[in-house]
């Protein structure tokens, strides 16, 4: 499948994105219900992005390749949780198991979000010729969304979990 990210779909595959947006679908549902904050927008909007992205190549059996490499940017978001629920638990931005997070999540955010989507952005640009216009287009708005919304998301956990340290130490001086 990694030889052809357009038409080559395995069951696995098709399998993986399908229980995805199943659980997209799902994490809309219980935003709507329960949560209601800007940051519940944000996700929204990435969740909706995803839906519609993984969707088509659920009904065409096209790009299967392309939706489970986009997955491998999800692999981050162990860590994101993790630094949820270490704070929902108490823990402070300079105990040792929340800042080791915070290093690997960096890590993840930079290895599994920004340059797979880099990756992903500039497939899509090289092989446009063997995209249908429809699916380049939405291809092309979605990966501009998703790139758009990590960066943002990468520069909130900078300035939270390692630039608001610097400026309360500069502070102290």
């Amino acid at each position: 499948m990694m030889e052809d990210l357009i038409n080559i779909a395995t069951l696995q595959g098709h399998t993986l994105i399908s229980v995805s947006v199943g659980y997209f679908i799902y994490d809309i549902s219980d935003m709507l219900i329960y949560q209601r904050s800007r940051q519940t927008l944000e996700l929204l909007l990435h969740h909706f992005v995803i839906v519609v992205c993984f969707g088509i190549a659920i009904v065409t059996k096209v790009y299967v390749g392309y939706g489970v490499l986009a997955l491998v940017v999800e692999l981050n978001s162990i860590f994101l949780h993790t630094r949820q629920l270490l704070q929902c638990c108490g823990y402070t931005r300079t105990d040792r198991i929340y800042r080791l997070n915070s290093l690997v999540n960096l890590g993840t955010f930079l290895g599994f979000r920004i340059l797979t989507l880099a990756w992903m952005t500039r497939w899509i640009v090289i092989n446009k010729d063997l995209v249908p216009l429809p699916f380049y287009t939405v291809g092309s708005l979605g990966l501009a969304t998703m790139t758009v919304m990590n960066i943002i998301l990468f520069y909130r956990l900078l300035k939270s979990d390692f630039l608001r340290q610097k400026e309360s130490h500069k502070k102290e001086d």
